[in-house]
């Protein structure tokens, strides 16, 4: 499970995010959601590990990631929007030196050569990274992000680049993770896609959370009876200081 207490980051003054809470549990895929500078990518880079917030508590299955950083990002993938690679190994040896790191090499040769074939990536093994595609880079990121078999799964961005074909088979892969119990928060603008995959959303807007729940819920809370997500997320953004939080 994925938990973020009072999480707060703060730059030169700028507050990017302010003290926002949520969790995501178990079997449970919530998106992330905002207008540009809401503070969206921020806090997924606290919350995976990559900038020190400057306060608050993020826990990742009960580890506290600020205290106990190794056990914490044991369970923890992460696919950043720009994926950052290492373009002069192949393809398979960065999946391969995935693993490793995550101590997952004793199904290496099972999980890997299903990813590689699911992502359309097995053809291409055996070709350095900086010879891919913007994505087929993005595909690699994903398959490096499921090849340790991760349980709280950070996306931002996810779907950015990829073909309709790898879009497919990611979301198929989200549902099988989501079945199996995993906590997944999705960062993303597309919200149509976001309506229709995610079984909550939390809209940010100036760096504060101005919306959680269901859809149905967040139609209930903004009187806004049989409304797209995209309208509620328009309302909602447009009065950034009219809290809807879930109770």
């Amino acid at each position: 499970m994925l938990e973020v207490i009072d999480l707060i980051k703060d730059y030169r003054g700028f507050r990017a995010v302010s003290g926002i809470s949520f969790q995501v549990r178990p079997g449970e895929i919530v998106g992330l959601l905002g207008p540009n500078g809401a503070g969206k990518t921020t806090a997924m880079r606290c919350i995976a590990g990559i900038l020190r917030p400057s306060s608050g508590t993020i826990l990742i299955n009960d580890h506290d990631l600020l205290h106990d950083q190794a056990n914490a990002k044991r369970g923890l993938a992460f696919v950043p929007e720009v994926p950052s690679l290492y373009e002069l190994l192949t393809v398979e040896e960065h999946l391969k030196f995935i693993a490793m790191c995550f101590n997952s090499m004793d199904e290496f040769d099972r999980i890997g050569d299903d990813l590689l074939k699911r992502y359309d990536l097995y053809e291409k093994r055996n070709q350095f990274v900086a010879t891919l595609s913007k994505g087929m880079k993005q595909k690699l990121a994903v398959a490096c992000a499921l090849i340790h078999r991760a349980n709280v799964l950070l996306l931002d961005e996810p779907l950015i680049g990829i073909d309709p074909r790898g879009a497919h088979e990611f979301k198929k892969e989200l549902s099988r993770a989501r079945d199996d119990g995993s906590a997944i928060l999705i960062s993303t603008h597309l919200l149509d896609t976001a309506e229709r995959f995610c079984d909550r959303v939390i809209i940010l807007a100036r760096g504060h959370i101005v919306a959680e729940g269901t859809i149905a819920e967040l139609r209930e809370r903004a009187n806004m009876e049989g409304a797209t997500l995209e309208a509620i997320f328009l309302r909602l953004t447009e009065e950034p200081d009219v809290i809807v939080q879930q109770s």
